[in-house]
């Protein structure tokens, strides 16, 4: 065979072969479109006959329908109206996808709010829980329930100005209350903040909030109670350093301060009838009645004084005593009017012959020169009084005159510079 024989067969066999590829195409897009496929399926593989009989398979998963169907879709060979089909089939299941997906979302979100309300409800019951045991835990220590067991009593000292705060931590460590934060609680709600003492108190282990408050608000069951004894001729300054000393107060300055007010007049009639309120060192000179008292440690100022003058206005304007060696018993203001002197005057003359006088009989003698003085002094040409216990007054000597004041100190009660006394 010659060689243009051979070349003329290999392009015939060629050319065949070139045909037979294109009808192979033509059958798979056209069956394709016809869905003219094989109905034997095994292990997700499909198969279909193409026209010139031979046999394709295709995968029967999801992935490869998709990606057929793509191919399907910008398949050149497909005629508009199958093109329509296809697209609007495409569209539906695109359609019907979005709708279960739509579906499943719906599903995971109602789960979603079952779950949230679960945790929602668990998380209201657990602090409800939380909550009515704190309720119920500080109740029944506001009550003192949960403190009957082993009652005793103890001791609680409370230190001056305290706070709420303090107030609390110390009961809590004697053992008074389980629950500060409580207790502060009902402290304010109960409007009692303030006006807690200083002092000792005795207070039961089993009592109740309010029980507690009250005591420690009074000087009930207190136990740091002092006994100050006021003698007679002691001036104002000594009276306010034996108070100071003893504990009673804590601040001299203001009880100093407290005795030269107007604060008591209301209370107490006798103080209006001072005329010479501007002339005194302290209002009060003379009226802190001299006795044995029992105070307690760190009082205010202002009780401590209310106890002296409820003293003397018992003592001497209310009570009826033998004085002056009078036998009937009258009180000592309306002895005191018979004399042509005023009850402050005769506290005065009264002061002036304690401080002189070394013993009780040296008194007579005393006041009787001075009423002699006071009396036909002036006739006499005696215009002073001449006493030396009133050269320092408030002080009682020299030595105890401050040194800021002690250079050119004059006192304004000096009966040797000043005039007498009326």
């Amino acid at each position: 065979m010659s060689e243009d024989s051979r070349n003329n067969i290999g392009a015939s066999i060629e050319e065949t072969r070139q045909k037979k590829m294109e009808e192979f195409k033509r059958g798979y897009d056209q069956n394709a479109i016809r869905g003219e496929y094989d109905d034997t399926t095994a292990g997700g593989v499909k198969s279909f006959t193409n026209d010139d009989g031979s046999v394709t398979s295709y995968s029967t998963d999801s992935t490869s329908l998709k990606r057929k169907k793509t191919v399907d879709e910008i398949n050149s060979y497909s005629d508009s109206d199958t093109k329509k089909r296809i697209e609007r089939d495409s569209k539906k299941e695109l359609k019907q996808q979005r709708k279960e997906e739509k579906k499943i979302e719906k599903l995971k979100a109602k789960r979603n709010r079952r779950i949230f309300k679960l945790v929602w409800l668990s998380m209201v019951l657990i602090i409800g829980v939380m909550i009515a045991q704190y309720i119920m835990v500080g109740v029944n220590d506001l009550l003192g329930i949960s403190r009957t067991d082993n009652p005793h009593t103890v001791t609680v000292s409370i230190p001056a100005n305290p706070t709420l705060d303090d107030i609390a931590n110390i009961l809590q460590e004697k053992g008074v209350i389980e629950r500060p934060k409580f207790f502060k609680m009902y402290a304010n709600f109960t409007s009692n903040v303030e006006g807690f003492r200083q002092g000792e108190f005795k207070i039961d282990t089993n009592k109740d909030y309010e029980a507690i408050i009250n005591l420690l608000q009074s000087n009930v069951n207190r136990t740091d109670i002092v006994t100050v004894q006021i003698t007679e001729g002691m001036n104002m300054l000594e009276i306010a350093d034996s108070l100071h000393e003893n504990g009673v107060i804590t601040d001299v300055q203001a009880f100093l301060d407290a005795c030269n007010s107007n604060q008591f007049d209301e209370d107490f009639s006798f103080l209006k009838a001072i005329t010479n309120v501007n002339n005194r060192y302290y209002k009060l000179e003379g009226y802190l009645f001299p006795d044995t008292y029992d105070f307690y440690v760190g009082e205010d100022p202002v009780t401590v004084i209310y106890k002296f003058l409820n003293n003397y206005e018992n003592k001497v304007v209310l009570h009826k005593e033998r004085y002056f060696g009078h036998k009937d018993k009258t009180t000592l203001t309306e002895e005191a009017a018979g004399t042509g002197y005023s009850m402050d005057e005769i506290l005065t003359i009264a002061s002036i012959i304690q401080a002189e006088a070394a013993n009780k009989e040296d008194m007579y003698y005393i006041s009787s020169v001075l009423h002699n003085r006071l009396d036909y002094g002036a006739s006499e040409g005696v215009a002073m009084l001449n006493c030396d216990c009133t050269k320092y007054y408030p002080y009682r000597d020299e030595a105890a005159i401050p040194a800021s004041v002690k250079g050119n100190f004059v006192s304004k009660y000096d009966t040797n510079t000043t005039k007498r006394i009326r």
